[in-house]
């Protein structure tokens, strides 16, 4: 049994009378024909109208199963006529974006029935209503008899209690509307149908009960109920529209809209284009910089050195750091020295420290030692002494200022992290033999136009000339004897120790280890670590090796006890001996290391890093470091930052535009689709859901301009490449970086969300009746 007494805005069905009724007291049984038969002049006058004002019950409640509406709230009243209402309008109302399917199913979508269950009833219903031939196709290719068939199956799809029917054959003509009658008068046997008409035949002939309504109020009633026991109080199930189906609403709403969707998603999309296109240049002239600031570091390593210089006066302050005086008068005051030597410490502490040192801030170290290596040769068929060395027997101090910057030095660095592919490998190209695999094997290194030190052959006893071409092969697999301390010096009756007679005894002994050069390499040119010059290079193993041998040697350990030069009898200063005793073999620790970091950024962590080594030490004790590219990092660092910054806040108005812009479409979208929100809510559809439509609309085409702008993005990168190339020699410099991509999407579906949502609420605030009168 229903007992109604106010359903108001809520059940809000074509048009809506503003005089409420009164004195009228109306109750319906659970299956009869009721028909309203309004007579008033006033206009067109509906059911739940009618309904209100019933003096009966205390004004603004109705009684539903024994349970008062009091309390209810908008999402109570939103399931309610999901749950139990079914709606027959004039007009059909069907959503024309969706299939017929698609409509049947929308009122169960929002009950939350599966999928399967919801199509298999959808299509029973358009069969009991005889459409099954026609299931599959839109509103548009239906008849009107055809499409108040789907209004009809769409109201019983849910199986709800009562079919409230508004004129339903109002648009229909004669032979339809019969047809229309029949099916609606059949169903009246398993629900309560109310139809509102102006039709007295029509209500007559069909209807078991008429109700007449005159300036709102009931005249008469032909076949009033009588009140009998209340029903058990009932519960409904919530509505609610999920994403996905908020998504497909859209979809399909933009799908019939396909021209004008492309040109939002394109002109949405230009704010995008240009972002992406500035990141992809910033992120090509930043790769541009790195491999330049990569070289540069290779030949401008952070260098620790025995000796180093202990800035003093020449750290001036800057003036960023200084007020300036103000006066017209200058200071006279005592000078002091620019620079005091510092002994650096190189001993297990600081080799430990440094080899603890992460590889992706450093991958290779390069070690100086100042231990000589007793080298010997057969140059035709004759033995003589020769040496690793690229400078001429009249250099002076050169040499020894290229030591100490790490300039051009002949030994490969040691990999922190043993990698599947050696230093050499991942940076020089093999021209000749094999890559080195024991500490024995030695390379010549040629330039970019293959040419090589001609002092490096001349001092392993090559006899060539300037310009001279000489090839591969006939240089690979020259060997060369290492020769230990014991066998090489000879300790005279004096007591000196003397170099002994080069020979072939001291050539053939088999203590010696044989050297020998198994390639000839050439540096990659994509390769970013060109460290080593023009000549004879081989690994800071073999000096380890040679170190180890050589430590305990007789000579060695008479120079240790020493205070003069064992060879000449030259007094020494404890520098001097030591550096010596490094000479002979005796000091396991190298003279200088070479820390050459991956990238500038990296350089800055890198001499953190030995900050901290110094932290807590005395002055004596810290350790002095040479940074000869800090002065390039201070010119090039944020530059790029700072231009990529600026684009992107101007290129950023154009994406407030877009947000601008969509709210205005988003808007529109509303107003077109205001007929729609008017079935949805007539569905049951809460505000959050009908909001959520807009939103789903929103979210799809911020997904599509962000793509389509990535995309255009990407293309545009080909020609402008193109274009740089011609003017700058520069090769592949714009390119996009896949997170800045996806990024870039996510930001344009947020924005245009946002300028959405705010016409998605005001169309989640529409009045049911007025948005089903917009048409």
């Amino acid at each position: 049994m229903l007992e109604l007494k106010d359903i108001k805005k809520h059940y809000t069905v074509g048009e809506t009378v503003t005089k409420a009724l009164d004195g009228v007291s109306v109750a319906f049984r659970k299956t009869e024909f009721v028909s309203i038969l309004g007579t008033s002049g006033s206009g067109k006058t509906t059911l739940l109208n009618i309904i209100g004002g019933l003096d009966n019950y205390d004004s603004g409640d109705l009684i539903i199963n024994g349970t008062s509406t009091k309390s209810f709230k908008d999402s109570d009243w939103d399931a309610y006529r999901n749950n139990s209402i079914g709606f027959i309008f004039q007009s059909y109302n069907l959503i024309t974006h969706l299939g017929i399917i698609d409509n049947v199913e929308l009122g169960m979508t929002l009950s939350g029935i599966s999928k399967e269950e919801r199509k298999q009833k959808a299509m029973d219903a358009l069969i009991r209503v005889g459409l099954k031939d026609h299931m599959h196709k839109k509103p548009n290719q239906l008849s009107g008899g055809q499409m108040q068939r789907v209004a009809i199956a769409r109201a019983l799809a849910n199986d709800p209690d009562i079919l409230l029917c508004d004129e339903p054959t109002g648009a229909l003509d004669s032979e339809t509307s019969v047809q229309i009658m029949e099916l609606i008068k059949g169903l009246s046997n398993e629900k309560l149908v109310i139809m509102v008409t102006h039709n007295p035949e029509l209500a007559h002939e069909y209807a078991n009960r008429i109700i007449e309504v005159s300036d709102g109020k009931v005249k008469s009633d032909s076949n009033p109920h009588i009140e009998g026991q209340k029903g058990d109080q009932f519960e409904f199930k919530r509505t609610k529209m999920s994403f996905a189906t908020a998504l497909r609403l859209s979809f399909n709403n933009i799908r019939t809209k396909k021209g004008r969707t492309f040109l939002t998603a394109f002109a949405s999309s230009i704010g995008i284009i240009s972002i992406a296109v500035v990141l992809s240049l910033s992120t090509g002239f930043q790769t541009q910089i790195n491999d330049t600031q990569s070289k540069t570091l290779a030949q401008f390593p952070v260098t620790i050195s025995q000796v180093a210089a202990e800035l003093t006066a020449m750290e001036h302050p800057t003036s960023k750091d200084t007020d300036f005086p103000d006066s017209d008068y200058f200071t006279v005051e005592k000078g002091q020295e620019d620079s005091v030597q510092h002994f650096n410490k190189i001993d297990q502490e600081l080799m430990d420290y440094i080899n603890e040192l992460d590889p992706k801030l450093s991958q290779n170290i390069g070690f100086s030692r100042a231990t000589g290596m007793n080298l010997i040769r057969k140059v035709d068929s004759t033995v003589e002494a020769v040496r690793f060395s690229n400078e001429s027997a009249t250099t002076t101090g050169m040499s020894a200022m290229n030591a100490s910057m790490g300039v051009g030095v002949s030994t490969f660095p040691r990999e922190l992290v043993e990698n599947e592919e050696s230093f050499l490998q991942q940076n020089y190209q093999l021209l000749a033999g094999n890559y080195p695999k024991e500490a024995t094997d030695i390379v010549l290194v040629v330039d970019k136009n293959n040419k090589t030190n001609i002092n490096a052959l001349k001092n392993l006893g090559f006899d060539v000339k300037e310009g001279e071409k000489i090839n591969f092969e006939d240089f690979i697999g020259t060997t060369i004897q290492l020769v230990n301390n014991d066998n090489y010096y000879t300790k005279v009756p004096t007591g000196n120790f003397l170099p002994s007679e080069v020979n072939q005894e001291m050539y053939d002994n088999p203590d010696n280890k044989t050297l020998t050069i198994t390639s000839v390499l050439r540096v990659q040119s994509d390769a970013t670590m060109d460290l080593l010059a023009p000549g004879i290079a081989y690994s800071d193993t073999l000096a380890e090796m040679i170190i180890e041998e050589n430590k305990n040697s007789e000579i060695v350990q008479a120079q240790k006890n020493s205070e003069t030069n064992v060879m000449t009898n030259e007094p020494l200063d404890d520098f001097s001996k030591e550096q010596l005793i490094g000479y002979l073999g005796g000091a396991s620790f190298p003279t200088n290391i070479y820390i050459y970091p991956n990238n500038f950024e990296a350089k800055e962590d890198v001499l953190a890093y030995l900050d901290e080594y110094n932290e807590g030490k005395s002055k004596e004790d810290k350790i002095i470091y040479t940074d000869l590219a800090g002065t390039m990092t201070s010119l090039t660092g944020g530059i790029m930052d700072a231009i990529t910054y600026v684009l992107i806040a101007f290129a950023g108005i154009s994406l407030v535009t877009s947000m601008i812009m969509i709210s205005i479409i988003t808007y529109t979208s509303v107003i077109e689709r205001t007929k729609e929100i008017g079935v949805l809510k007539a569905l049951g559809a809460r505000k959050k859901d009908i909001t959520r439509v807009f939103d789903a609309e929103t979210f799809i085409l911020g997904v599509a301009s962000g793509s389509l702008g990535v995309i255009i993005a990407w293309l545009l990168t080909f020609p402008i490449n193109a274009l740089l190339y011609s003017m700058t020699d520069l090769k592949n410099v714009a390119h996009l970086n896949p997170v800045h991509a996806i990024t870039l999407i996510i930001v344009s579906t947020v924005l245009t969300i946002i300028g959405g949502h705010m016409p998605a609420r005001m169309a989640a605030k529409k009045d049911a009746a007025i948005a089903l009168r917009s048409e």
